[in-house]
């Protein structure tokens, strides 16, 4: 009751002059918010009898939910899959930097590593509010070590490993506990892998199917299990087939548990999938479709040789390989980026393109009461755009956290 009356009591701030991303439309309709949340306006008026303390105008601009990264391997030299003693200063500083990217929340992702570096970083990264220090920790995703070896992609070999017959306490033992832990992407081929999945279901964790040789079957099974996510869709996984569509095939199996979605992460930077590819996975499933960076520590860096974990990663212009092959290795365009670079390549509207950065990953964690949205009562994280979809400024629990220097007084 005390809070309710602090926020009762908190200035109202009235944002003006834009348009705001709620329901699926941009409407031309002011955004109301107290105490870090977004104010219902009639209430405020026929109920308290208040106006706004404050109003800000936003020249036009849109007002969208901010953007949550579901997979984001590091950037601007942190790579979070690397031990250290101070592993929090590392996602402290990437938190801050990726604000400039209309980025509130993320999940820091770890890919396939040894024990230690599991048992080392990850009571390091806790669950954290987002705020003027930097974008909220969502919990971490892990992207290994449980996944294909032929479908490893930039993941070490020699770190890789299959479920032993005790399999979830086999998972415990290679983590060293779930407590900080969001997503697990794991190959459903894997022997055991059901009930890993129901185990980590049940625990409130989402599980993703990637880096994987699984057929349409096996991966229909593992959606059965509990999984509701793909990680980085085409990439990493069989490629689509006419008589065996494989993972790819979820976006339009009729075998799916009633009610449920499947969602999927795309990596729209321009070189991991072709536009054509983009099109086709949005047109056959727009719904489920989630942005993620897949963005690794050379993020901001530019050219040269930088770390993605265990491995050397090598980046020319646009691309990160692993050091000395053509294996792609993650990415280097921030979230903002592959958002236009979305709507662009697939002519969806640019209310789409948005919620596929912030509605959809919210409703894949379970979020999209308080995230994602710019409903009543949610949380007042959000991203100020112009017409093009770059970033004037970005909010968090109504607090301005970044501005771009040519939007300050």
């Amino acid at each position: 009751m005390r809070g309710g009356q602090v926020a009762a009591r908190a200035p109202v701030i009235q944002f003006t002059n834009c348009r705001i991303l709620r329901g699926g439309a941009l409407l031309r309709e002011d955004l109301w918010v107290r105490g870090g949340r977004i104010l219902d306006p009639e209430k405020l008026f026929f109920e308290e009898r208040r106006v706004a303390d404050e109003q800000r105008d936003c020249g036009g601009c849109i007002l969208a939910p901010g953007f949550i990264d579901v997979q984001i391997n590091g950037g601007f030299g942190v790579d979070f899959s690397q031990a250290s003693e101070d592993v929090g200063s590392g996602v402290a500083l990437v938190a801050r930097r990726i604000l400039s990217h209309g980025v509130t929340s993320f999940c820091p992702t770890l890919v396939t590593s040894p024990l230690e570096v599991y048992h080392k970083v990850l009571p390091q990264i806790p669950v954290k509010s987002g705020g003027p220090h930097g974008a909220g920790v969502l919990g971490v995703h892990l992207e290994g070590p449980f996944i294909s070896r032929e479908k490893r992609g930039a993941h070490p070999e020699a770190h890789l490993r299959s479920f032993e017959a005790d399999a979830f306490q086999d998972v415990l033992a290679t983590y060293g506990g779930l407590d900080n832990v969001r997503i697990v992407t794991l190959a459903p081929e894997l022997g055991h892998s059901h009930e890993v999945i129901r185990e980590l279901t049940a625990l409130g964790i989402c599980v993703s199917l990637g880096h994987s040789v699984a057929d349409l079957g096996t991966a229909e099974e593992a959606v059965q299990s509990g999984a509701t996510f793909i990680t980085h869709l085409f990439n990493a996984m069989l490629p689509f087939h006419h008589r065996d569509p494989g993972i790819v095939g979820l976006l339009t199996s009729d075998r799916l548990p009633a009610g449920r979605r499947i969602f999927y992460g795309m990596i729209a930077d321009g070189i991991h999938t072709n536009p054509a590819a983009l099109r086709i996975a949005h047109r056959a499933h727009p719904k489920g479709l989630v942005l993620v960076t897949d963005a690794v520590p050379a993020l901001g860096l530019g050219n040269g040789r930088h770390t993605l974990g265990q491995q050397e990663v090598e980046v020319e212009g646009l691309t990160a390989y692993v050091a000395g092959t053509n294996t792609l290795s993650g990415s280097i365009a921030p979230m903002d980026a592959c958002v236009r670079h979305f709507l662009q390549a697939t002519g969806c509207s640019v209310e789409s393109a948005l919620e596929a950065a912030s509605l959809h990953p919210a409703q894949l964690l379970g979020l999209e009461k308080c995230k994602g949205t710019l409903d009543f009562g949610a949380d007042a994280d959000f991203v100020v755009l112009d017409d093009s979809l770059h970033v004037r400024a970005t909010y968090i629990s109504g607090e301005l956290v970044w501005q771009a220097e040519e939007a300050r007084p």
